[in-house]
């Protein structure tokens, strides 16, 4: 007990060390704070330069103006930003356009496929392709990114094929996950993004921590290569308690995080005038201390010039978060399991489609700049629609992972619980052979008995 109490003596008043930039330990003294006579500013340690007023007023979120959206190029595809020169050629123009235009097709694609009982569930990203394409394409192939389950285009970008798009929608044998995940729960371990979950907003903290480990990579390691993180979610999300632990969390820990959020009107059935009374997401990353920008999610160029500066700021004095907010327009359903038309009305979302969205406007930039045409138009759309059939039609003639492997990738080894349960399974099959349909199974059930 005398040991214990020397040791908390010790702890308490031992100097506490942080990681400095440059990769050595700094002492780090304890807060010695204090309230200056006649200061005319506040000086406690909670709320830091508030100055003293002697009127009692209570702020309102009305008075205050709401934070403006940046944009690049408006809905006609005519640029406002007068300082904007692309950092791009015309040709990765081209492919930004058929990464996002692939998106579409292929996402028009497997919602009839899952209305036909061909898929289980699928989920669209129509009317936000820019914000995934876009912010992608301006990341190092060796940034992080978690995802949410819209960001088919991030995938895309990094270079995921319509194979491998298809292996996972129909859990065959080229599915990473072996066909233990839902449809449209990505991963790609090459491609540094972590595999989609179904529980809302976990992917946040897992963000902030991954960003958390890669800044303690480079103070132990000052010449490995500056990385960051991205993660996308979208306003429901930032609903859950994850959202504001993540921030809080990057915030404090200067993490080279960046946290970007698809406000794209709904959750699920839920609008955002139910979600939230304060001015959208971005008011809320101000106010964990995030430097934090809004922009116009249906532009490309404002999403990659936003990410850019983004990813720089990120890397900046050791590490530090950032916020940006897309405003988007969710356009088809939540997912297949959704009705959005008992919650919104048909014309509402037909407005957008014919009015602004992301594809629509890139190619009205590009028509205008000379670079793209009905012709060019066409052929694009019918290769992708091609790709993505051939790519379907393989996929579904492809054998399922083994029965075996819903038992591995638990353990290192077998465990002999495992092992009955195995034997089980084999039994019963063996048992009722006619009741289960094992041929589509790699190995069929004799995968149970290696």
């Amino acid at each position: 007990m005398k040991c214990r109490t020397l040791a908390r003596l010790s702890l308490r008043h031992r100097p506490l060390l942080h990681p400095a930039v440059g990769g050595t330990l700094q002492v780090r003294a304890a807060s010695n704070l204090s309230q200056r006579p006649d200061s005319t500013h506040l000086s406690f340690p909670g709320a830091l330069k508030s100055a003293f007023t002697s009127t009692l007023k209570f702020e309102n979120p009305e008075t205050r103006p709401t934070l403006p959206t940046y944009r690049v190029v408006d809905q006609h595809g005519v640029v406002v930003d007068q300082s904007f020169e692309p950092d791009i050629s015309d040709e990765k123009v081209i492919e930004l356009y058929k990464n996002m235009l692939f998106v579409s097709v292929m996402d028009l694609i497997m919602f009839d496929a899952q209305r036909q009982g061909r898929v289980s569930f699928y989920m669209v990203s129509a009317g936000e392709e820019a914000v995934s394409v876009g912010s992608t394409s301006v990341l190092d192939h060796e940034d992080v990114i978690f995802c949410q389950y819209r960001e088919q285009g991030a995938f895309r970008q990094r270079g995921f094929t319509s194979r491998d798009f298809m292996g996972q929608l129909l859990a065959n044998v080229r599915d990473p996950s072996r066909g233990r995940n839902m449809p449209v729960h990505y991963g790609s371990k090459e491609l540094n993004i972590h595999t989609v979950s179904s529980t809302l907003a976990t992917q946040l903290p897992h963000a902030s921590g991954a960003a958390y480990a890669l800044k303690m990579q480079r103070l132990r390691d000052p010449s490995a290569k500056p990385r960051v993180v991205a993660v996308y979610f979208g306003e429901g999300a930032a609903s859950e308690g994850d959202f504001h632990a993540a921030l809080n969390i990057a915030a404090t820990r200067s993490c080279p995080v960046i946290f970007i959020c698809r406000n794209n009107g709904y959750a699920i059935s839920t609008p955002t005038l139910e979600q939230y009374r304060g001015d959208g997401i971005a008011s809320r990353g101000i106010g964990y201390g995030i430097e934090t920008i809004r922009v116009d999610g249906n532009d490309i160029w404002a999403v990659r010039e936003a990410t850019k500066k983004a990813r720089k700021m990120a890397l900046e004095g050791g590490g530090r978060p950032v916020l940006i907010e897309a405003m988007t327009y969710r356009v088809s359903h939540h997912s297949t399991s959704d009705d959005s038309f008992a919650y919104r009305a048909r014309i509402e979302v037909e407005d957008w489609k014919r009015r602004d969205n992301p594809l629509t406007r890139l190619r009205k930039w590009m028509e205008a700049k000379g670079c793209w045409d009905e012709v060019k138009e066409k052929e694009a759309r019918d290769s992708a629609r091609k790709d993505v059939l051939k790519a379907f039609s393989e996929a579904e003639r492809e054998k399922k992972p083994p029965m075996r492997a819903m038992f591995e990738d638990i353990y290192e080894d077998l465990t002999d619980d495992l092992k009955s349960q195995m034997k089980e399974l084999k039994d019963i099959l063996d048992k009722y052979p006619d009741e289960y349909e094992v041929g589509e199974f790699e190995g069929g059930k004799e995968s149970l008995s290696k």
